[in-house]
């Protein structure tokens, strides 16, 4: 998938993120969650401006190990839509890679409407979007009615996954799904399959989980959790991010440990 350029490697095994370090999905994780069977790196770049984009762009394409970048609107800067689709224009073309958008406008103060989504869409490089925009309204419904041909709609508000689903997503790229992953893989196939009643109470159970772990700033509870499963050697997080406080890791533990049983899942 995508990243937001600075391609500098880091070593496989760090956990995926969407807090602002490099993220490695595993082919495998990625198939099951993102409905998309490629690594993902995301992080910010040191500078932000379309020429500093493309050169980090061409850098991971130069790597090898990188199928598409998740890429969001260039952040801070608010260009307007019209400069945000110039931008992409002049990523598709001279980046090297395919893009997906990561539409997350409350972190870069730039919205991007169902017009801007569609053309972004039919732009020859751009596969998908992370759809991260706080919201299900009725700019969703339009843009799932009907995205252009080839263009995956992926959520990425870890809460509302299971409705967006439902109403037509392809899949997400979730930092939830770090825990429960085969769960958060179930919940799409669910949907996928038309078997509602089983997605729904999945779904649900699945919320409450991503709840507990934005209660702090993402990814502070996440990588308490991982700590304390032992799947990462430290809970860490680079300042202005502050650890978790315990009772938000054990209250999001509490709820990553296994699904709980509803009886028949027909």
């Amino acid at each position: 998938m995508r990243r937001s350029p600075d391609v500098r490697r880091r070593p496989r095994g760090r956990r995926p993120s969407t807090g602002g370090t490099t993220a490695t999905w595993s082919a495998p994780r990625l198939r099951g969650v993102a409905q998309w069977p490629f690594p993902v790196r995301t992080r910010p770049p040191a500078r932000y401006d379309t020429a500093a984009a493309v050169e980090s762009l061409r850098e991971l394409a130069a790597t090898g190990d990188v199928a598409a970048a998740l890429v969001p609107a260039p952040p801070f800067l608010r260009p307007g839509e019209a400069g945000t689709l110039a931008h992409f224009v002049t990523l598709a073309d001279h980046g090297g890679m395919p893009l997906i958008v990561y539409d997350v406008p409350y972190r870069t103060g730039q919205p991007l409407s169902v017009g801007t989504l569609t053309a972004l869409g039919r732009l020859p490089g751009v596969v998908g979007v992370k759809y991260a925009t706080g919201a299900i309204d009725a700019a969703t419904v339009e843009l799932l009615g009907c995205p252009p041909p080839g263009f995956a709609v992926l959520g990425g508000d870890d809460v509302v996954i299971s409705p967006l689903v439902a109403a037509g997503a392809h899949g997400g790229i979730l930092a939830s799904a770090n825990l429960r992953t085969a769960d958060y893989a179930e919940l799409i196939s669910l949907w996928r399959s038309g078997r509602g009643a089983p997605a729904r109470r999945l779904g649900a159970e699945l919320a409450r989980l991503s709840a507990a772990l934005f209660a702090e700033p993402n990814p502070t509870v996440i990588k308490g959790v991982l700590h304390a499963q032992g799947r990462i050697p430290s809970p860490a997080v680079r300042m202005p991010l502050l650890a978790a406080a315990t009772s938000s890791v054990r209250r999001a533990a509490s709820l990553a440990g296994g699904r709980a049983r509803h009886g028949s899942e027909v």
